[in-house]
């Protein structure tokens, strides 16, 4: 068959070419909630039964290699987690990050989620224009934010600010946060400074002489 007939380039895998393991493995290191098996089906283009057998053989292989996670069925989905006999790694880790100053995508990520509260990992991104997965499990780490139910719609988890954010901004509730509104320009002040960027051109004009200057002024935009 060719590429043309196949509408895949050639070299390049579809997704049902790809080693199914593998590719669980690489969708689930991504996931922000369990996953459940007719999606994972779904979306690798296989049986429901062959996803789920796969994913219970992958879950016994990692006990059995005594792997640092473990593949957990919960909440009717798959997930990947750290196996309690190494919290305590864990737990030095996440203190330790704790000492670190926050970075800016950290902070303009945490302004988000302390504003648009309670919100999704999905909106925060939306907001921001980037991706905000890997920002948002540090605030979770910090303890900065924690999870506020799900989204009726979509299900998604929801997030908001704790009360130690509140300890470490020197504020006693959230409704001492400044109101951004002062802080945003005008929609005139914005349309003025549009227009003072472009300079007048008018190519019929004659070029000024020498003389000397006059108090009138005529600019045209």
């Amino acid at each position: 068959m060719s590429e043309e007939t196949t509408g895949t380039p050639a070299g390049l895998r579809t997704v049902a070419d790809l080693d199914l393991r593998p590719a669980l493995e690489a969708v689930l290191m991504v996931v922000d909630e369990p996953a459940t098996e007719e999606h994972l089906a779904k979306i690798l283009e296989r049986p429901k039964r062959q996803v789920a057998d796969a994913l219970r053989e992958l879950a016994d292989e990692y006990t059995v290699q005594g792997r640092g996670f473990e593949l957990r069925l919960v909440a009717g989905g798959w997930r990947f987690y750290t196996r309690p006999e190494y919290a305590a790694a864990v737990e030095r880790f996440v203190l330790d990050g704790q000492q670190a100053r926050l970075t800016q995508a950290a902070l303009e990520t945490l302004a988000v989620v302390a504003y648009r509260r309670p919100v999704s990992r999905s909106r925060v991104s939306a907001v921001r224009g980037v991706n905000c997965d890997g920002v948002m499990r540090t605030l979770l780490q910090r303890g900065l934010i924690e999870e506020a139910g799900t989204e009726p719609e979509t299900g998604a988890i929801l997030y908001t600010t704790t009360n130690y954010f509140l300890e470490r901004m020197g504020l006693r509730g959230l409704d001492e946060l400044p109101e951004l509104a002062p802080f945003l320009p005008e929609a005139e002040a914005i349309e003025a400074e549009t227009q003072e960027a472009v300079p007048s051109f008018d190519p019929d004009a004659p070029e000024p002489d020498d003389g000397p200057p006059t108090n009138t002024t005529t600019t045209e935009f």
